[in-house]
């Protein structure tokens, strides 16, 4: 989906203030308006549709992007990050699953703003791994609670506590801290965001939804959709139906719905659901057993 069409952040006095006047301006979507949309979307290529889920989600975006004005970086290409994550979840977006974009796209979001931070501190050996990502996005916020400050070396017992907290190697620890400290300053100037500026350690703390943790969240929300997706596999057409109108749906089905629908009674809809249930939890605790004896790979987000 190409990057045109919807407002564009311009730097300078005021920049914020306009660009987030110009997306209100983008009136939110109602659940059936949003399905029919992404249906015209999928199937037929709709741009003007594609348009106008993109545009209607542009302050879900602009939201995201302020809880990561504390890495230093300028908010304009912070949001201009977003909306890439946006128009990618916009693209593989399935309305039929029965959620609504912003709960799917919410993750695309804050994982190409997440990608771009990486990019951006040019940390060349840091590695992807989860515990790698954890590590960068939570050292400043530990070594503030440990009170280690300082700009340098970390001392043995500040090692040792940072890694104990944040279960990762204390070698890893002391790469990192010497990569970040190589990076910026933590009483380096920086300019956040019009009208705002201050040190690093400024922004230490943030006691809003833990950015910090994103990653990793989304990493094991990622093998959680994955594990599901493979257990309704297990479901005929019925139990699957039934599952997914009942436990999977933003607005679920009453069992009187779901009776008048298969010409059966609400009990045989409630036995079906917990049958269904049943059998859809085995199949992931299955799963989850063969991913931790790591028979399975780690699978990114669809």
């Amino acid at each position: 989906m190409a990057r045109t069409n919807i407002p564009v952040f311009h730097a300078g006095d005021g920049g914020l203030s306009r660009y987030l006047d110009e997306i209100r301006r983008f009136p939110m979507l109602q659940p059936e308006e949003e399905y029919m949309l992404a249906k015209r979307y999928a199937e037929h290529d709709d741009r003007d549709a594609a348009h106008k889920l993109v545009t209607s989600h542009l302050r879900l975006v602009a939201k995201i992007a302020m809880g990561y004005r504390g890495y230093g970086l300028p908010i304009g290409e912070v949001i201009s990050e977003g909306n890439v994550g946006l128009m990618q979840a916009v693209k593989r977006f399935d309305a039929e699953r029965g959620f609504r974009l912003a709960t799917y796209a919410m993750w695309w979001i804050k994982a190409a703003i997440q990608e771009y931070i990486l990019r951006s501190w040019s940390l060349v050996k840091m590695g992807t791994t989860a515990n790698q990502k954890r590590l960068f996005f939570n050292l400043r916020k530990v070594k503030s609670q440990i009170q280690a400050l300082d700009e340098g070396e970390l001392n043995s017992a500040q090692v040792t506590a940072i890694a104990e907290k944040l279960n990762v190697p204390e070698e890893d620890v002391i790469s990192m801290n010497r990569r970040l400290s190589g990076d910026a300053s933590l009483n380096a100037p920086i300019r956040a965001s019009e009208g705002d500026s201050g040190e690093w350690q400024d922004w230490l703390a943030d006691d809003s939804e833990s950015q910090e943790a994103v990653l990793i969240q989304q990493d094991e929300l990622g093998q959680r959709r994955d594990m599901l997706k493979s257990a309704l596999g297990v479901l005929d057409d019925r139990e699957r139906r039934i599952f997914e109108a009942r436990r999977l749906s933003e607005d679920p089905l009453t069992l009187e719905q779901l009776s008048s629908e298969f010409s059966v009674s609400r009990e045989r809809v409630r036995q079906l659901e917990v049958r269904a249930f049943e059998k859809v939890q085995k199949a992931v605790v299955n799963a989850a057993r063969e991913r931790d004896r790591g028979l399975t790979p780690l699978m990114a987000p669809a």
